[in-house]
């Protein structure tokens, strides 16, 4: 991942996060302005911590430790460079993208710990996991969140449904994670997502769930609150 983490000067308790839903897709271009725009308004005290769900056009992205060998098709979607951490990842329609802007200093009362806060994306994605009776696991040395699953002849495997991209300028953050609904999953075939070849990815209507995503809306909404106020134990 990469982080920015400028000293900054204590500042107040943080307003209400506020939620928004864009209801059709939003270009990555406009999304990362929309995104660099509101997270320098945090930091100067004029706008709230922000939730964005969101989709994007089918689109892959390279963090900042994306290797170029594993952009196995270039010509079948646009691709994006961008200033969070990781790898390629793909995003497309049927995938909820959650933009997280929170201000961690304000949050930890000046101690924040980017670590924890990692954690606690991971955390939200299993608890949202959770309350649609899916059981989301984290996995030593690989980013996001794992389900294990057995088909019909098939051994047990581990598919990601989650991915986890971070930024923090100035200890606000932002990227965030996706949470993969029902998008076409053959739109991963152009790249190794996030460097991992050994396994592959799953969504909730693959896994055989009829959830819609206003449905993992309303689960995210619920579940936020428990995770980011107050301390958790790891």
């Amino acid at each position: 991942m990469t982080m920015q983490a400028e000293a900054t000067p204590p500042t107040e308790a943080p307003l209400p996060v506020e939620w928004r839903i864009s209801e059709t897709p939003v270009p990555y271009e406009t999304a990362i302005a929309e995104m660099e725009a509101r997270v320098a308004a945090i930091r100067a005290g004029t706008a709230p911590e922000l939730v964005w769900l969101l989709e994007h056009p089918p689109l892959y992205t390279a963090g900042t430790s994306a290797d170029p060998t594993d952009l196995t098709d270039p010509d079948r979607f646009p691709v994006f460079k961008t200033g969070r951490g990781g790898q390629y990842t793909y995003h497309g329609p049927g995938q909820r993208v959650a933009y997280v802007m929170l201000d961690l200093k304000r949050r930890t009362g000046g101690k924040p710990d980017v670590r924890h806060y990692v954690w606690q994306l991971e955390e939200w994605i299993i608890r949202t996991l959770a309350a649609m009776n899916v059981t989301g696991e984290r996995r030593d040395g690989r980013v996001g969140i794992w389900v294990c699953r057995t088909d019909r002849n098939q051994p047990l495997r581990e598919d990601k449904i989650a991915a986890i991209g971070v930024r923090i300028r100035q200890w606000v953050t932002f990227h965030g994670i996706s949470l993969n609904v029902e998008p076409d999953l053959d739109h991963f075939a152009g790249i190794v997502p996030c460097g991992i070849s050994e396994h592959g990815v799953t969504s909730l209507v693959d896994l055989g769930l009829p959830v819609t995503l206003a449905d993992a809306d309303a689960h995210l909404r619920q579940t936020f609150d428990g995770v980011f106020d107050g301390v958790l134990a790891e």
